[in-house]
């Protein structure tokens, strides 16, 4: 099973998002965490957005990536753009994205188009891993 790690600057909530899209969506399929390049705290927003759509994270934490060891992952996403500021053993994992998503801890009211978004790329990332 292939293991994923989506990364986001401060793991609050985009990160967050896709961690529990792919908890609940590719169940028996991928293997999932998230982090940041620091951790802070999950957004209540992300936990209120995902609610709306059937999905609990209120028990997610943040966490640092620099508490995982790359090899331990297939592939990296980046959520963010930060990308560019992750150290080099994560982005040369077989997989890596950077989808660039708007930050919603900025603008909450973009927070249910930025979860679709999110949940969109998690379906499409789960038939590339998993192809029938």
């Amino acid at each position: 099973m292939k293991r994923v790690m989506f990364v986001c600057k401060k793991n609050s909530a985009r990160s967050q998002m896709a961690e529990g899209f792919a908890k609940e969506l590719g169940a028996g399929k991928i293997e999932v965490t998230s982090s940041g390049l620091e951790a802070s705290q999950v957004n209540p927003g992300a936990i209120a957005t995902m609610n709306d759509v059937g999905i609990d994270i209120s028990n997610q934490t943040s966490k640092a990536l620099s508490e995982f060891n790359p090899e331990d992952f297939d592939g990296v996403i980046s959520l963010c753009g930060c990308g560019v500021n992750l150290p080099s053993e994560w982005v040369i994992r077989d997989v890596f994205e950077d989808w660039q998503l708007d930050d919603p801890a900025e603008q909450p009211e973009i927070f249910p188009r930025v979860r679709d978004e999110v949940k969109a790329r998690v379906i499409k990332l789960i038939e590339t891993l998993n192809p029938s």
